[in-house]
């Protein structure tokens, strides 16, 4: 039975159509920042609140947040540069419009966005389909303005969806998904119109859920980078595979845990065949080189 609700197609790696990154990259290593900022006083909408610790606010939790937009997001730039990381930044748009200073400084990179929705407080369960379509031009539109470019994925908003999410992205233009954390491969998402992937986004090598969420440390979360990157690495000589680090500036940008960043990429890009790139090129190369393919295969696997 394919994954509900009938999107994705099951099509185990062993046998699908090899991949082949540019020249001859083993891995598609893209690095997420999740650039996020909170409302003091969100409403509540029905859903979960972000942080249930007490009644609102919550000075703690919010201010914890605000020390990456503050001091984390500046700190984690210093071995992004060093190693010449574009990343490709998970965002909550309301950053680009409130934190003209961390907007600039992404701009300057050339760093590519994906949509994080418009704060981390808000999230798309209880959206009509037309409110929906009406988030996703306000992301588009948020982001033409501020920093030209077109927007082309999402990560939804605190990782919330509805039913209709994949067609209405597709209809919106967008072209991948990352909230589908079950691969290790770009996969095709069927929708009504239009082409979707799921690019693979990272619970496993998320500060948030190893740091925050686990309370380990960042000697873990270095050792367990390596080792997952050691191990895509060897199977990538066969058929290409995409790495993904998520960050939070609040998380990875404290004092005593910046050095761990530092020496998970200094290992990482010590390797040669990487493709140190982005969500939207990974999406935009596999539709162009590999999607009819894979389309194809799972097509007849399935049939």
């Amino acid at each position: 039975m394919p994954l509900p609700p009938d999107r994705v197609d099951y099509s185990p790696i062993i046998d699908r159509p090899v991949i082949k990154w540019p020249n001859g990259a083993r891995i598609a290593l893209w690095i997420s920042p999740n650039v996020e900022h909170y409302e003091y006083m969100p409403d509540y909408d029905g859903n979960r609140n972000p942080w249930p610790r007490t009644p609102y606010p919550d000075v703690q939790q919010y201010s914890y947040r605000d020390y990456g937009n503050r001091v984390g997001f500046w700190r984690m730039l210093e071995p992004l540069d060093k190693y010449n990381i574009k990343c490709c930044v998970s965002l909550n748009m309301a950053v680009l419009e409130q934190f003209p200073e961390i907007a600039e400084a992404m701009i300057q990179r050339d760093w590519d966005f994906m949509s994080h929705g418009i704060y981390n407080t808000r999230f798309l369960n209880t959206y009509s389909e037309d409110q929906e379509r009406e988030f996703y031009r306000d992301c588009i539109d948020t982001l033409r303005r501020h920093t030209g470019k077109q927007l082309k994925g999402m990560l939804g908003p605190a990782i919330s969806a509805t039913v209709a999410t994949p067609d209405l992205m597709a209809e919106a233009g967008l072209i991948y998904h990352t909230d589908w954390v079950h691969d290790d491969q770009p996969v095709p998402i069927k929708v009504k119109s239009g082409k979707l992937i799921s690019v693979p986004y990272s619970i496993e090598l998320n500060d948030s859920s190893v740091l925050r969420d686990n309370h380990y440390e960042g000697d873990y979360f270095a050792r367990i980078c390596k080792d997952q990157f050691d191990r895509l690495y060897e199977e990538g000589a066969e058929s290409g595979r995409v790495m993904c680090i998520a960050l939070h500036p609040f998380l990875i940008g404290q004092p005593h845990r910046i050095k761990y960043l530092d020496d998970i990429l200094s290992y990482i890009m010590g390797h040669d065949r990487v493709w140190q790139t982005t969500a939207d090129e990974i999406a935009e190369y596999y539709i162009a080189n590999h999607y009819d393919q894979a389309v194809d295969h799972a097509q007849k696997l399935n049939t």
